[in-house]
């Protein structure tokens, strides 16, 4: 196992990230406020370019390729952020870029992976294991592969979101972030750890993959079927070793919510923040609202992960 990173990881990411990805903003809802009891705070990375967080990481991974590295390419493989972050990046960084992506990605995610300028390979998530197909790619044609979570770059990246949030807010009671593989909630706890030590971490899962809050409670990582959610972007089936490292030391717990409770969480941004999130960028609100029935009166801090979904699709299921 590679190195864990450390909050001077992330600092020095935010350094890298500085004039690329976007700083984006906090915002704030009276509604939730009045809802949850609490003062709720939202780090918003549907504004994000490539609309999600993925891009931190991404970028923080690409940008330390070496020379070979770079004439190589990366391969890489994502339901869909991750995806656009790589393809983003590496067009910024004229790296050639290979990405696996599952066939019922949403629409526009794959769209937007191959308008970047990426080479994009299809598999079916059910049946084909996607890690598997990405060694084989790098190891055929000597690209670097960079996962979506289980990398100390990529982790040290997502961290920068939770460090702006932190520096704009100032200390949180509690703070909650979308767990898959686990890169945005290690990073998270790692900012929240240097800037917030005071403050409750909670990941948060889809109930039908919770693979994240059954590892932190056994202490060992478990691995689990593709759960069957509309939170597409963690239908992930076990914690990446390096983030699963850092949660265990730092976090709290792993709630999970229901995909309803996901489409309530949706139509709440869209009807009363006017901003569109994707599924699992409610995650955080969706659990949030729990949490704070129990603890009225508390700063609250919700990490919106992205904001990519298939909107046709959706407004069939809601």
């Amino acid at each position: 196992m590679a190195a864990l990173p450390t909050y001077d990881d992330v600092i020095a990411a935010a350094q890298r990230l500085a004039g690329h990805a976007h700083r984006t903003p906090v915002m704030t809802s009276r509604i939730a406020d009045q809802e949850c009891g609490a003062s709720v705070f939202f780090k918003c990375e549907n504004f994000q370019r490539t609309g999600s967080f993925k891009f931190r990481g991404a970028f923080n991974a690409l940008s330390q390729f070496d020379a070979r590295q770079r004439v190589a390419g990366v391969v890489a493989f994502s339901s869909g952020n991750h995806a656009q972050a790589i393809a983003l990046s590496a067009r910024i960084l004229d790296i050639p870029a290979t990405i696996v992506m599952p066939h019922d990605s949403p629409a526009p995610k794959l769209a937007a992976s191959r308008e970047y300028g990426a080479e994009v390979l299809i598999y079916d998530r059910y049946s084909e294991d996607r890690e598997a197909i990405g060694a084989r790619l790098a190891r055929e044609r000597g690209m670097t592969l960079i996962p979506p979570y289980d990398h100390p770059h990529v982790v040290a990246g997502q961290g920068t979101a939770a460090m702006e949030m932190l520096e704009e807010t100032g200390p949180l009671d509690a703070l909650f972030a979308p767990l898959g593989g686990g890169g945005l909630l290690s990073g998270t706890a790692l900012a929240a750890g240097a800037l917030s030590p005071g403050t409750r971490i909670f990941g948060v899962e889809p109930e039908a993959g919770n693979d994240g809050q059954r590892s932190l409670r056994s202490g060992a990582i478990v691995h689990i079927d593709t759960p069957t959610t509309i939170a597409d972007g963690v239908q992930t089936q076990h914690l990446g070793v390096i983030p699963f490292e850092i949660l265990r030391q730092r976090v709290t717990d792993v709630m999970t919510v229901t995909d309803a409770e996901l489409i309530e969480c949706m139509k709440f941004f869209a009807s009363r923040m006017k901003i569109f999130v994707e599924p699992t960028g409610c995650l955080g609100l969706a659990a949030a609202r729990d949490y704070a029935r129990t603890h009225p009166g508390q700063r609250i801090g919700v990490v919106i992960s992205g904001g990519n979904a298939d909107f046709a699709h959706l407004l069939k299921q809601a």
